[in-house]
């Protein structure tokens, strides 16, 4: 299993949003997703989580009790413990909140409001303060006060109708697509409004609803549908109107993804395929009438692949230079070349697990990169240290919070010590 080198120890955060404090409520994907990317780029982020621990922490994998999802999701956060259900754990919250700089929530809209941590409250003690609300249908609308799930708004969205094999029901990734999209979309809003609140000194509220996440991925079928009637569909691994873009089978059981869409590169196929009479046939000559002969130029590329074996038909097209790829799986990826020069699966060390492997960090700054410090937390962990440094709580406060349930310090759960190493910077 390729692992790439690793660089100097780095223990502390740094990066262009260095000194800026992040609070994170709420649990699952799109949140911690959205609070993640800010702390890769060196803000504060503390998370604060129930006892129960966050939803995140029973999807994928674990090891030994520990969430492998979390330990990639909740890196670079401290993770306190405090009730939310209770009236000094929102006082706690609120706190905190009124000497941040952005707040990252995904409760149901009216949520924070019930409890008392409405933007209308923690703004007139901060009125700096960015607040990105994640949501399934926003916090307006008749839909609004919907629960609602990534997938569940993906098909809201109209984005699941078009994932999948035409003559099969609608597909979905095996990962938390919307919720990565519309928490990307949070992260990058919240970098906008603290770049407004330079010149004007003011926050604002970054409303991101999960289906319009997804809907604006549908960008070329709105206007499609507008304008023509067109109502997009299913087409499988083809890309519609780009022909030909698509996967194909090979000589040895494996499958190869070729775009060769523009008159450019379909004419470097033609040459690699050495059949150069199909740059004059007037059914491929040209990128429409290709679309309109997909099914055909498609059952010519097959055949060609499939007399191939995927190593040969990489080392073709690459010396051709046609964009194609074999369908990488993950044993794939940690064997690769390029992910490892790349330095793209980050190891950092975690106490429990050892060198834990992630995704690195996205994208890469030349001059003030993000790294990845510290592996994701226990529940609670932090709670103490946040709570001591943050709001000068004394240890007798913190004690009498401890026994009254209002907090919890990570004891009994697996809460250890740590140290962490970093793996690399991008």
């Amino acid at each position: 299993m390729g692992r790439g080198p690793h660089v100097p120890v780095q223990n502390a955060l740094s990066g262009p949003l260095t000194g800026h404090v992040v609070i994170e409520l709420g649990s699952t994907v799109a949140g911690p997703f959205c609070a993640r990317l800010l702390a890769d780029f060196g803000a504060t982020v503390i998370k604060v989580e129930q006892k129960e621990g966050d939803a995140v922490r029973a999807m994928g994998k674990t090891k030994d009790g520990h969430s492998l999802y979390g330990a990639s999701i909740f890196r670079n956060k401290k993770i306190i413990s405090v009730d939310l259900r209770t009236d000094q754990g929102r006082a706690i919250v609120r706190q905190l909140c009124e000497k941040a700089d952005v707040v990252v929530e995904n409760f149901r809209p009216g949520t924070l409001e019930k409890w008392g941590l409405g933007y209308d409250v923690l703004s007139a003690a901060n009125p700096g303060l960015v607040l990105v609300r994640i949501s399934g249908y926003g916090q307006s609308g008749p839909n609004s006060r919907r629960p609602g799930y990534g997938v569940v708004c993906e098909a809201f969205s109209g984005l699941r109708e078009l994932t999948g094999d035409p003559d099969r029901p609608p597909a979905r990734t095996a990962v938390s697509m919307t919720d990565c999209i519309t928490g990307l979309y949070g992260a990058f809003g919240a970098v906008m409004a603290l770049l407004d609140r330079k010149r004007s000194g003011k926050g604002q509220v970054i409303d991101c609803a999960l289906y319009e996440a997804a809907f604006s991925f549908m960008e070329p079928h709105v206007p499609a549908y507008q304008q023509l009637g067109v109502v997009a569909r299913r087409t499988g691994s083809r890309l519609p109107n780009h022909t030909p873009n698509s996967l194909y089978a090979t000589a040895d059981g494996r499958y190869i993804h070729i775009t060769a869409g523009s008159q450019s590169v379909f004419k470097r196929l033609a040459h690699a395929m050495e059949n150069p009479a199909l740059l004059d046939d007037p059914r491929f000559a040209t990128p429409d009438a290709r679309t309109a002969h997909e099914d055909e130029i498609d059952g010519i590329i097959g055949a060609w692949t499939g007399s191939l074996p995927l190593a040969t038909l990489e080392r073709l097209l690459d010396d051709a230079g046609v964009p194609a790829s074999r369908i990488f799986d993950i044993e794939d990826i940690f064997a690769d070349a390029h992910y490892r020069a790349r330095e793209m699966i980050a190891m950092p060390v975690d106490p429990a697990l050892g060198p834990v492997a992630m995704a690195n960090v996205v994208p890469r700054l030349s001059r003030t990169p993000g790294r990845i410090c510290w592996a994701g937390h226990e529940i609670g962990q932090d709670t103490i240290e946040v709570l001591e440094q943050q709001l000068g709580f004394d240890s007798a406060e913190i004690e009498r919070l401890v026994n009254d349930g209002v907090i919890y310090d990570g004891e009994g759960a697996g809460g250890v010590v740590r140290t962490h190493l970093v793996s690399s910077e991008v």
